[in-house]
């Protein structure tokens, strides 16, 4: 039995004012409210229901707005209304059915008496919005695996990454002030938010500049008090935008963006876009940063031509030593970098030692924010840094116990493929995954198997862009160009021969002949750069260290080379 109802009325003078004089629970009671027409939605909660409906009548944002529902519950408090308020927003931008206009003041994630108990209430208050009232197109799994929830400006922050974006709001708007141009960098290791912070960073200042100081805030938080017209104003001429190196995660991105207002596609770049640029940025978050190109063989002629033409019109000549960060800061008075060194993976990447050293220089200058608690991983114990001190010449002790994250090693690749298919029917968003030990083959014929292994017989993506959500993504295999910057609930993961294990030496070696990826082990004569195996070996172990830490819930391992499969049973 539900303790809650939903009343329902007209968004009309008129009729809130009857509403109102209906209950005494209208005017002095804790309630959850949506506002909607049927392209866009706002979300609230009050004590005075009726009193903030009167308020929103006057708003220019609101005017629009058709319907109103109310959630009433006997059991309700404040906190269980903040709480419900921000399940919904995030329910809503997820669904991706309408437009939410919530501003992002801080979505609240704080803890309260028998909140476990209210979650259950709360879906089922999201099962009657969207079966009675037919406001959401899906259910909450499906939103939940989805992009538009995953990398949600709405999320509720954690300690960390709260902090973090307190501490870089702070120190922009003093740079602003002073006239001073600066440089941030935020770093986390694989599962710690970096692209929820970029995302939530951009949508709260366009919320900030955009702001009617005359309308009250809903949300009590701790951005709250950066909503002032002094802060707007410095804000009000300020040209914004994102870089995403890489094109997968730039779409899924982009694709946020076109649904939240404030936020565009169009302010969704690629490092070329920025340095092409014929106006200077006021500001550029840059996601995976570490995956920002040196000047090194591009994907294709035209981009190799534009690398030169964009360092010439930046810089007044080709100058090889310039990067992409290079035009980054060039092209922008003010720069947050999200960074993770363990993450580069390819030679054309910036080197190790540019990412480490611009770590070390915000780090003095009071600009390294570091993200520390882990947000994919289903278990406390640190699996990321686990998995990374597998992959090296110091590996642990003894194999870590991960509680009910399910990290399993397979003999059979069959049985591994039936076991993600299972986990595919009961969660979804369950893929195959593998290094690029393997040719693509059927990238030029279509009929040809590229993974042939142990009496399976496996394709590679047929498509570089949103793979993980393509309707042919659960029979095919992703590699890290279509992972990295995503999360799976389960993940598995096919280990070539591109990484093998020594015995005699007792450390992991790079296999040349297995390794496919072109642009992976191709030399830099620009630079006078030739890649031995031992610095092919960091960027192998870097793709496999990344790939091996996408599942939320799981992940499944099959392991190529028999030494270094003997070599893992001991830690999987």
């Amino acid at each position: 039995m539900t303790s809650f109802r939903i009343e329902r009325f007209p968004f009309k003078s008129e009729l809130v004012k009857v509403w109102g004089a209906a209950d005494p629970r209208h005017r002095n009671w804790p309630v959850v409210y949506v506002m909607n027409n049927h392209k866009e939605v706002y979300i609230g909660e009050s004590l005075n229901v009726e009193g903030r409906m009167r308020q929103h009548l006057d708003s220019d944002s609101k005017q629009n707005l058709k319907s109103v529902r109310v959630v009433l519950d006997d059991t309700f408090n404040k906190s269980a209304c903040l709480d419900l308020e921000s399940f919904l927003i995030r329910m809503f931008h997820g669904d991706g059915s309408r437009q939410v206009l919530n501003l992002n003041a801080g979505i609240t994630d704080a803890d309260y008496y028998d909140r476990e108990t209210y979650n259950k209430t709360f879906r089922q208050i999201f099962e009657e919005l969207r079966t009675q009232e037919n406001l959401f197109k899906r259910t909450i799994p499906q939103i939940i695996n989805s992009d538009l929830f995953k990398l949600s400006p709405f999320k509720s922050l954690n300690h960390d990454q709260a902090i973090a974006v307190d501490d870089i709001l702070e120190g922009l708007f003093d740079d602003l002030e002073s006239g001073v141009d600066n440089t941030v960098v935020v770093e986390g290791s694989p599962g710690t938010g970096k692209t929820v912070v970029a995302i939530y960073l951009l949508k709260l200042l366009e919320d900030i500049r955009r702001h009617d100081s005359e309308e009250p805030l809903d949300i009590d938080s701790i951005f709250s008090d950066y909503f002032t017209p002094e802060h707007a104003e410095l804000l009000k001429s300020l040209k914004f935008a994102i870089v995403v190196p890489q094109q997968s995660l730039r779409h899924s991105i982009a694709k946020v963006f076109k649904l939240t207002p404030g936020l565009s596609k169009g302010m969704v770049l690629t490092p070329f876009q920025v340095g092409e640029s014929t106006e200077q940025f006021d500001l550029l978050v840059v996601d995976e940063a570490h995956r920002l190109n040196q000047r090194a063989n591009q994907a294709s002629g035209p981009l190799n031509k534009k690398f030169i033409e964009i360092n010439e019109k930046l810089f007044g000549w080709d100058d090889p030593q310039k990067t992409q960060l290079d035009w980054i800061q060039k092209q922008s008075h003010h720069s947050i970098l999200m960074l993770d060194v363990g993450q580069t993976v390819r030679p054309a990447d910036l080197p190790a030692a540019t990412t480490r050293e611009l770590a070390s220089r915000a780090r003095a200058a009071g600009r390294l924010y570091p993200l520390q608690t882990q947000m994919r991983i289903s278990t406390d114990k640190d699996y990321v840094g686990y998995i990374r001190e597998v992959l090296s010449d110091n590996p642990p002790a003894s194999r870590e116990d991960f509680g009910d994250y399910d990290l399993r090693l397979f003999t059979d690749l069959g049985e591994m493929r039936r076991e993600l298919q299972k986990r595919e029917e009961e969660h979804g968003l369950s893929r195959l995954v593998a290094g690029y030990a393997w040719p693509w083959k059927s990238k030029n014929d279509k009929t040809a198997y590229d993974i042939e292994l142990d009496g399976q017989h496996m394709r590679w993506n047929t498509t570089t862009t949103d793979w993980i959500n393509s309707p042919k993504s659960v029979d095919e295999v992703g590699s890290i160009h279509t992972v990295q910057g995503y999360d799976l609930n389960y993940v598995g993961v096919i280990i070539g021969n591109d990484l093998r294990y020594d015995p005699d030496a007792g450390k992991l070696v790079f296999d040349r002949t297995n390794y496919h990826d072109k642009k992976g082990r191709e030399n830099n004569p620009k630079l006078g750069i030739t890649y031995s195996d031992d610095d092919l070996l960091e960027y192998v172990k870097n793709i496999y260290s990344v790939i091996l830490t996408r599942g939320i819930q799981g992940t499944y391992v099959y392991v190529c080379d028999p030494a270094l499969r003997c070599r893992l049973q001991q830690f999987a």
